[in-house]
């Protein structure tokens, strides 16, 4: 392949640059990842893959490896934060196989991001390995030869790529040495994320109910909601739960937490949610501001380009900050992977044309989210429910156009739906 000539350096070693590098590996591309972190990891959290996310880490050749740590959650539950009843219930599983090609799977984020990493490596899988830098916090870009850009680290490694991809996260120091525009806005509210050992949740016949059965659960209360679903097979049931921000994490983005505080936080709402909340373990338990870009459709400057949070962070309330970034990893990759160094350029504005729009389309409906969870009780709250209950999407964008289609012109990705459907 032509492309085999040119090599792209990827800013970021998370979910989103991981992804990236896998999928351009696989179409032939040199790759070197560069992480500010000692090591390569993730977070002890949870996350969800929504079947336009899967459909992408399943289409890299990765379904065995995912099988082996994903929890397939059956329903989505619903309920009302004073006293637990269910507005609605909408079966996943099979369902959603059949009808959108791809599963719903919940992860643990350390399992998912090790699933990525072995196999940018693996030397059985297609395309050259991926080369791997930690340690490495960029602090300058070096654009002397606009076509062969260079990203700098503290130490003074350098490293040089026809392409930088910037996929660096929220705070992308790529962003901000290249020059796009600040957008980061702060959306008044913190995350708490937990862990809470599933046993402790299963003894007890107040929370059993919880994790009799696999649930992607959302609680809808003024001024604040939780989530929670089971990951690793029942050992855990993480917990994400969004409150108004204090003035101490707003300003440090993150902090640590006790599971004190978190019930607390929730003491007004059904029992169950407290005594929940309390058996989580205190080294699992964190705080999070949340703040998010606003919508902007310049992700790419010369040969720098941004992808995931460093271009579209989103609140949220869609569960698609991950799975949008993958979106952008496989796009990104099969534009630069279909064309010679000449056309890198022309490839870099084909991949924003065909994602800025969506992912833009996904953060307002992630912000539209915000208000509609978080209604007081009353008129407006009961017109909500009725929607919920109707499971046609929560804000302007419905589940069929966010999980149905896949974002690749590739038929050998298309066609998972059919080895899915049968």
């Amino acid at each position: 392949m032509a492309s085999q000539s040119f090599e792209v350096t990827v800013v970021g070693g998370g979910l989103g640059g991981l992804c990236a590098a896998l999928s351009l590996r696989q179409r032939g591309l040199r790759v070197t990842v560069v992480e500010a972190a000692p090591e390569l990891g993730e977070i002890g959290a949870g996350i969800q893959t929504a079947p336009n996310a899967s459909r992408i880490l399943i289409g890299l050749g990765l379904r065995p490896q995912l099988e082996a740590v994903r929890t397939q959650p059956e329903d989505q539950v619903r309920r009302r934060w004073a006293d637990g009843s269910i507005i609605a219930q909408l079966p996943l599983g099979q369902r959603v196989i059949d009808q959108y090609g791809a599963p719903y799977w919940h992860y643990h984020r350390a399992d998912l991001h090790r699933v990525l990493l072995d196999a940018c490596v693996d030397p059985d899988l297609p395309g050259p390995l991926v080369t791997l830098h930690t340690g490495a916090k960029v602090t300058d870009l070096d654009r002397t030869d606009p076509l062969r850009p260079v990203a700098v680290a503290e130490d003074g490694r350098r490293f040089t790529g026809d392409v930088l991809v910037g996929a660096d996260g929220i705070r992308s120091a790529v962003r901000d040495l290249a020059g796009f525009d600040d957008t980061l806005v702060f959306s008044g509210e913190m995350a708490y994320r937990a862990l809470i050992p599933g046993e402790l949740i299963a003894a007890d016949p107040a929370t059993r109910f919880l994790v009799d059965r696999y649930h992607s659960t959302i609680w809808y209360g003024p001024d604040k909601h939780l989530v929670h679903y089971v990951i690793r097979g029942g050992e855990y049931l993480n917990v994400v739960a969004i409150v108004p921000c204090s003035d101490t994490i707003a300003r440090d983005w993150s902090g640590p937490a006790t599971p004190e505080q978190l019930a607390a936080d929730f003491a007004d709402w059904d029992d169950r949610v407290p005594a929940m909340l309390a058996k989580a373990k205190p080294e699992d338990v964190s705080l999070w501001a949340m703040y998010r870009r606003r919508r902007d459709p310049v992700w790419v400057d010369g040969r720098v380009a941004l992808l995931g949070d460093a271009c579209h962070a989103m609140l949220p309330y869609q569960a698609q900050g991950a799975s949008q970034s993958m979106e952008d990893a496989a796009v990104l990759a099969e534009e630069l992977g279909r064309v010679t160094r000449d056309d890198i350029d022309g490839a870099l504005v084909r991949y924003v044309d065909r994602r800025a729009k969506h992912a833009g389309m996904v953060q307002d409906a992630s912000l539209q989210n915000m208000s509609f969870y978080h209604l007081p009780d009353g008129p407006e709250q009961r017109e909500r429910d009725e929607k919920l209950r109707r499971f046609d999407g929560e804000s302007d964008v419905s589940y069929d156009w966010l999980w149905n289609g896949s974002p690749l012109h590739d038929p050998d990705t298309e066609s998972i739906h059919y080895q899915f459907a049968r």
